[in-house]
């Protein structure tokens, strides 16, 4: 059994868009847990066994995996025919692990070193800064709709949440723009922010 540890409009709504776009909500049971936020309301919750209280959290059969970038990786290798990812032997497929640990690697880190008014030459130097990642994805977008070519995938899920989550963030570049908006215009994120709008009650 697959049972997702999810708190509504947090980074584990990633995860329930993706549940959507794979078509898998009838063999994945979603959580509810509390998180602590970073408005200080909020507290972590004893029936989350994530360590540190954290979403999202993917528990199959008592096997726990933590991470976005993780459960991305296990969820589309668990489901293939997805489409949400290219199979092993497909030429796509080492951009697309790329793209999935670039993402906490680097695109996260150097947002939100940005974002919180930090700057120093060792954030710079390990992480960049949102000027180079904006120059790194939109070369990948200058000839495709999408960041592995002509179809939507997890890595496009993944890389465009910040801007979808902190809008004034997101660089002027506008083929980063129309890719943003494209991504968040796609059914599966309605269908998510109706079940968290649910869930929030």
């Amino acid at each position: 059994m697959l049972t997702l540890y999810h708190a509504p409009n947090s980074r584990s709504s990633r995860i329930l868009t993706l549940i959507e776009e794979m078509g898998i909500t009838d063999q994945v049971a979603i959580r509810p847990v509390t998180i602590c936020r970073f408005d200080g309301s909020g507290c972590a919750d004893p029936a989350n066994p994530h360590p540190e209280g954290k979403v999202p959290l993917l528990d199959h059969d008592g096997t726990l995996i933590s991470e976005t970038a993780a459960i991305i990786l296990y969820l589309t290798a668990l489901f293939p025919d997805s489409g949400m990812a290219p199979k092993p032997g497909d030429p796509r497929r080492g951009d697309y692990l790329t793209w999935l640990f670039w993402y906490g690697a680097n695109m996260e880190p150097a947002l939100i070193a940005a974002r919180s008014g930090l700057s120093h030459p060792m954030f710079t130097a390990t992480w960049r800064e949102p000027a180079a990642l904006a120059a790194r994805i939109g070369t990948a977008l200058r000839h495709s709709p999408w960041l592995l070519g002509d179809g939507y995938s997890a890595a496009d899920l993944l890389i465009h949440s910040p801007y979808a989550w902190f809008p004034e963030a997101t660089p002027e570049d506008p083929v980063i723009r129309d890719w943003v908006a494209r991504c968040m215009d796609r059914p599966a994120v309605a269908a998510m922010k109706s079940r968290d709008a649910a869930l929030i009650g």
